[in-house]
């Protein structure tokens, strides 16, 4: 392997070196990746199988579907604001809350 005279170069010489190194360090794993499938496949044709045969299609990742909810509570001054009562409780929630106000007061169907 060449040795490089990291010293002699500058910080942005630096910074693409490690992007170039980055992008070789993806490239072989990706070659190395495509390699190993490629001689599993040909095992399991040898004994007369495929590979989704032996390991089934690789399972996608569920995603959660959220519905979303109507809003709950609106703003008493602004009623665009408005709050479904998930999550992280509003500042002008809070704020009612702490002059003595009950989550009630906020209510949408209330009004």
């Amino acid at each position: 392997m060449a040795s490089l005279d990291l010293t002699k170069l500058d910080i942005d010489e630096l910074k693409q070196l490690r992007a170039d190194v980055d992008g070789a360090i993806k490239d072989f794993e990706a070659r190395r990746k495509r390699e190993a499938v490629a001689a599993a496949e040909a095992i399991a044709r040898e004994m007369g199988f495929s590979l989704k045969e032996l390991v089934g299609e690789a399972p996608k990742a569920k995603r959660r579907k959220g519905t979303a909810q109507p809003p709950k509570y609106e703003h008493p001054e602004t009623p665009e604001t408005t709050w479904t009562g998930r999550g992280r409780t509003p500042a002008w929630i809070k704020e009612g809350l702490a002059a003595g106000m009950s989550l009630d007061d906020f209510l949408i169907a209330r009004r």
